[in-house]
């Protein structure tokens, strides 16, 4: 796998398909919430609107059944008007059973309660109880004749005191099949204390003709229930008696009216309870009857949202391919430029950021080609100034080497020459006895002098040489403090236009963080533009590294050079001393060559007056003392001419290590800007 391959980032992370999904999900998300909204809102619309139409139906509903119950209780009234019936009571009560006047008596109240019987279709049969509680049988009555007395509703009768009381459930000890409901008043009887209890029993068709022409939605249900929530009254029969499976809150059993949600939240609930039996009238509706129109809006909402859905990918398309496919070029190209390759350039035409940030990388790389070619042709002067720096540092070098050995010959002439002037010196004081013997040391005096004074013109020659090749070093040495001094000033704007660029870097990040919160401020419409700025601040996040990384470079690269400075400047005094000393050394060997000649002339002096040698026996004796003397002064001046000749090589050698030091310096260099691609 390519370096480019392994770091580049995968669709999902692109900057494109960031902005396409956002679109994406911003628009879904807009349309499915507009629609959900509208179908709940439509919804809670409906069953609100549905609800409130049907609770007024159950209140008008009610309100017949109260007007129905109502004719019930005046029943109550017209037995408290009615004195004969009060009357016919009182005496059945009195009465023996079995006897005449009782069962006259009993005639007439059956034919009584038949009239009352028959005027109301509605009442199934009529009881009266004494206020002992037994029953007064009559055939109107379909109890058994028994005492009721302790039993709880008739108990109830009596405590309500002449006020209407409904029984949701007929006595146990009724007979009557049919089911019905029952109404029960204390009747107080006129000009008396006693009072008797009409009870009657009142077929369930009248609330069931009441309620049969209304319908709870599709599929609901309509129910009386009583105040302990059993049900009174169901269009299923087989639910009256027992408790309602949709029992009734205790802050609607307060209410004239109410509706809520039952407890399973299926059914809507909606209630309205009787002025005159305390009963709810319950309507049972399921929910789903209530909103099955707003399905119409739930599928369009469907419809819509897939549309939706379709034509954001499309838009989020067109943005990925208008941002995101510049960006993953530049993206390339950064990449690239990191690698090494300056010829690296967007050439985009457009007026956009896109566009103002390849424009923007390709005057950058511009900035950093020229200087690289720049860096690159000095780092080539140094190189070539190295290499020469270098030959004339071994030349320098073999020269001084044989200076050296030069100068060891003539410290040895010089010591042979003071030996042989100590034995000159011998001879002198011996000459009377050995003439022979001097004129054989003249002739070996003779030698050596021509020797010294061979060795003394090739020792000239020989500084003569190493004073020029010691000056062409320093020249050379100026000129390359010289250039480096130059390389060392490049590398200087090298650093500057890193500078700029580093505040271009910054500058572009201030803008980018700039964009950032703008896009905050704008909310949702700047989500998009906040990932631009976030990408580009991104690269000028890598641009800044870039750079750092040149800037390390270069700095190196300054470094080096300085310590080139450094040392060029430490190794031109020492030239300057060497030249000196060598000038010093030149002057000696003149002088020695000077004196040689002048003992070659004495010794031939000698030889044409060795007749004469006892005569100028003192005079001899005094020029072998000087001979010895000046020989002792050229062994002293070959020794120091050695010694500075021994540290020239020295500094010879150092100034080799020097060049050798610079050349790698050079190489490393361009080795370093290799690198690049230009």
């Amino acid at each position: 796998m390519s370096k480019k391959s392994s770091v580049r980032l995968s669709k999902l992370k692109s900057v494109g398909m960031k902005i396409s999904l956002s679109i994406i999900a911003s628009s879904l998300f807009f349309v499915i919430f507009m629609g959900v909204a509208s179908y709940q809102i439509s919804k809670n619309v409906m069953q609100t609107k549905v609800t409130d139409a049907s609770l007024q139906t159950i209140v008008q509903a009610e309100q017949k059944l109260d007007f129905v119950y109502q004719l019930y209780q005046k029943l109550s009234l017209q037995l408290v008007m009615d004195a004969p019936l009060q009357q016919q009571v009182g005496k059945a009560s009195n009465l023996k059973k079995d006897s005449r006047e009782y069962n006259e008596n009993m005639s007439i109240l059956e034919a009584t309660l038949s009239a009352y019987l028959y005027s109301n279709e509605g009442i199934q049969s009529m009881e009266l109880f004494t206020s002992n509680g037994d029953i007064i049988q009559t055939k109107s009555s379909l109890m058994s004749e028994k005492n009721y007395a302790d039993q709880d509703w008739f108990k109830a009768i009596v405590a309500k005191d002449g006020e209407p009381l409904w029984l949701s459930t007929r006595p146990k000890d009724n007979r009557n099949t049919t089911p019905v409901i029952s109404v029960g008043s204390l009747i107080h009887q006129a000009n008396s204390n006693e009072y008797y209890i009409a009870l009657f029993d009142i077929s369930l068709d009248i609330v069931k003709n009441q309620l049969a022409s209304i319908q709870m939605g599709d599929s609901g249900a309509i129910q009386v229930v009583d105040g302990a929530g059993l049900v009174v009254y169901s269009q299923d029969s087989t639910q009256m008696g027992a408790a309602s499976g949709y029992p009734i809150r205790e802050e609607s059993k307060g209410k004239k009216s109410d509706s809520f949600v039952s407890a399973d939240g299926t059914k809507q609930i909606v209630l309205s309870k009787s002025e005159a039996t305390g009963w709810f009238t319950v309507g049972i509706i399921p929910i789903h009857d209530l909103t099955k129109d707003m399905e119409v809006i739930y599928n369009l909402t469907l419809i819509v949202s897939l549309c939706a859905l379709v034509l954001a990918a499309g838009v989020g398309y067109l943005v990925a391919r208008m941002i995101g496919k510049p960006l993953g070029h530049i993206r390339n190209l950064m990449e690239d430029g990191a690698g090494g390759d300056l010829r690296i350039r967007v050439q985009t035409k457009s007026k956009d950021e896109i566009g103002q940030l390849g424009s923007s990388l390709d005057a950058m790389m511009r900035q950093i080609t020229e200087l690289f070619k720049q860096t690159t042709h000095s780092s080539e002067e140094v190189l070539q100034t190295a290499a020469e720096l270098s030959v004339s540092s071994k030349h320098t070098a073999a020269a001084a080497s044989e200076i050296a050995a030069a100068i060891n010959e003539i410290s040895g002439g010089a010591s042979g020459l003071a030996a042989q002037a100590e034995r000159g010196n011998e001879l002198t004081m011996q000459i009377g006895q050995q003439i022979t013997s001097v004129v054989q040391a003249n002739e070996v005096m003779g030698i050596a002098a021509e020797e010294m004074e061979s060795s003394s013109r090739t020792g000239t020659r020989y500084m003569e040489e190493l004073i020029a090749k010691t000056s062409m070093t320093e020249e050379m040495t100026r000129s390359m403090v010289e250039k480096v001094d130059k390389l060392k000033d490049s590398t200087l704007s090298i650093r500057k236009v890193l500078d700029i660029l580093s505040q271009m870097t910054k500058q572009t990040n201030i803008l980018s963080l700039n964009a950032t919160i703008e896009a905050a401020r704008a909310g949702e419409a700047g989500k998009g533009f906040m990932v631009v700025a976030d990408e580009i601040r991104k690269l000028a996040d890598q641009s800044r590294k870039s750079i750092e990384t040149v800037g390390h470079i270069t700095e190196t690269i300054q470094n080096e050079v300085i310590d080139t400075v450094a040392v060029l400047s430490e190794a031109y005094p020492i030239y300057q001393e060497q030249i000196q000393s060598v000038k010093e050394a030149d002057l000696l060997f003149k002088q020695v060559q000077g004196r040689t000649v002048s003992f070659r002339e004495q010794l031939g002096s000698v030889s044409q007056t060795v007749l004469k040698l006892e005569a100028s026996q003192g005079v001899l004796s005094d020029t072998m003392m000087s001979v010895g003397a000046v020989s002792e002064q050229s062994l002293a001046n070959s020794e120091q001419v050695a010694s500075l000749s021994s540290d020239q090589l020295s500094i010879s050698k150092g100034l080799v290590q020097l060049s050798d030091k610079l050349e790698k310096l050079s190489v490393a260099l361009q080795d370093s800007l290799s690198k690049f691609k230009v």
